[in-house]
């Protein structure tokens, strides 16, 4: 099972530009040098930002800014950019139907999975980015 990294990438993007405004090349080329990817997934990467209004950009300008305080993103915020409404957990949708637990799993696990979905939604929507790079003393070496 791959597991998607969009989040912490996002994050990793964003608090580059936070901290690196005046004294880094914030180039796709070297943020994905960063994040050790290419240049193209953070174009992409970039683009979900600045469609959230998380981050401002101009297109062959290589000075991408926050659009607002990292004070004021959250990391829920972050992750709706990047994943949408893209579930934490998944429910495995090919059970085996003649199974009594393969056809009734999905349906008891449903409402558990909602709850935690809330209860994780809630505590990244307290989490900022400027907490995060705060946290680790976060800078470029």
């Amino acid at each position: 099972m791959k597991y998607s990294t969009k989040l912490s990438d996002a994050v990793h993007v964003l608090a580059l530009i936070a901290i690196n405004q005046d004294d880094f090349d914030l180039s796709s080329t070297s943020i994905a040098v960063s994040v050790r990817t290419n240049p193209g997934y953070v174009r992409q990467i970039m683009m979900k930002l600045r469609q959230a209004g998380l981050m401002s950009s101009v297109t062959g300008h290589v000075k991408p800014a926050l659009a607002k305080p990292a004070e004021q993103i959250s990391l829920l915020d972050i992750y709706k950019a990047v994943e949408g409404d893209k579930p934490l957990l998944h429910l495995d949708t090919h059970t085996n139907p003649e199974c009594g637990v393969g056809m009734n799993i999905q349906l008891a696990l449903k409402n558990y999975y909602e709850d935690v979905q809330s209860a994780v939604e809630k505590r990244m929507a307290q989490i900022t980015l400027q907490n995060i790079v705060d946290s680790y003393n976060l800078r470029i070496k």
